[in-house]
């Protein structure tokens, strides 16, 4: 993480948190909603972005002020499952400030989708409540690249990574395999169409079209640390 704090900087924000703590706010929230299972969707989203804010300006709140005893803290009550790769740049926690039991994280390479993810999120949004699904690519996705270059070459790897290629090469070939740029392009419309499976999920499309759950797609910059929202496309 960039601008790491030095010690005053690291006191000021433990003073904060522990300021937190005693005033009964829990810590990371930005409305009594947001910050619970059930809360609004708009709601999970604005705290969500909020922490990445938060993490772009040098200035989280979490990070690394996060002990191993908050995990023991009490029952977990996250606002939001977000759905990554597994690139270690992109540590979904860490770019969204958040702490133990705020998020489900759910990470396979270029966030490809099989049914031990998807059961994973209908859990979490029918048994915890969560209103917030995030898709999140990222630039330069290894995974999208790969497959780029099996649908080039012709070679399908063996495997299971077959699989990631398979769930990947539609959106490399909507994109166009002779672009130059069809290595973004298919990033973009990777996370889209990961978006729109997840919405028509059996058990997910009624929580969606009553508005009580929203599946949203963001891409991660490598290079500033900021996550844009995608529009359905």
């Amino acid at each position: 993480m960039a601008n790491i704090p030095d010690l005053a900087r690291a006191g000021r924000r433990r003073a904060k948190l522990n300021g937190m703590v005693s005033s009964g706010t829990p810590m990371g929230a930005t409305s009594g909603q947001g910050r619970q299972a059930g809360g609004t969707p708009r709601a999970a989203l604005a705290d969500l972005l909020a922490g990445n804010r938060r993490f772009v300006s040098g200035q989280p709140v979490h990070g690394h002020d996060v002990t191993a005893a908050a995990a023991a803290s009490g029952d977990q009550q996250p606002y939001a499952v977000v759905l990554g790769c597994i690139d270690s740049r992109v540590p979904l926690e860490a770019i969204f400030d958040q702490t133990f039991g705020a998020i489900c994280v759910i990470r396979t390479g270029g966030h490809v989708l099989d049914r031990a993810v998807r059961g994973s999120i209908e859990y979490v949004v029918g048994q915890l409540g969560v209103p917030l699904v995030m898709v999140l690519g990222h630039e330069r996705c290894g995974a999208v690249q790969a497959t780029v270059e099996a649908l080039r070459t012709g070679q399908r790897p063996g495997g299971s990574l077959a699989h990631l290629v398979d769930e990947i090469a539609p959106a490399v070939t909507e994109a166009g395999l002779d672009d130059p740029a069809v290595q973004p392009l298919a990033i973009r419309r990777h996370v889209r169409r990961t978006v729109r499976t997840l919405r028509q999920d059996d058990l997910l499309a009624a929580p969606v079209a009553a508005g009580r759950v929203a599946v949203v797609g963001g891409l991660y910059d490598l290079a500033s640390g900021e996550v844009a929202l995608l529009d359905p496309g």
